[in-house]
């Protein structure tokens, strides 16, 4: 299905995770990432936690996994959904790039 437009979202489920395994304070992540080789700060951590990370290092990433006996998707659920067709005001499907192709001008012919 080329060209369909999709739009992906996702949940960071960490401090779910944290909750589930009886983990309320995030200074208690800290240790428990060192051991793995991962040295934040516990800033760096309450950030981790109570914010939805844009970039993350998968070394984080396998090490929380680790830590909470769980697999990515149960810490990063994600989502797809197709975008549906925009309209126009008309009612009709707005043209699409491969319908405003077909449609060039006519070259003219000029007679005398």
């Amino acid at each position: 299905m080329r060209g369909q437009k999709r739009q992906v979202s996702y949940q960071w489920r960490l401090r779910d995770i944290m909750a589930e395994h009886q983990m309320f304070a995030t200074t208690e992540l800290v240790p428990l990432l060192h051991e793995r080789g991962i040295d934040l700060s516990a800033s760096q951590v309450h950030r981790l936690v109570t914010g939805t990370p844009e970039r993350l290092s998968l070394a984080v990433l396998a090490a929380l996994c680790d830590i909470f006996d769980t697999d990515p998707g149960e810490l990063i659920p994600t989502d797809a959904v197709n975008l549906g067709v925009r309209k126009t005001a008309s009612g009709t499907a707005a043209p699409t790039k491969a319908s405003v192709a077909g449609l060039r001008p006519k070259r003219a012919r000029i007679t005398d």
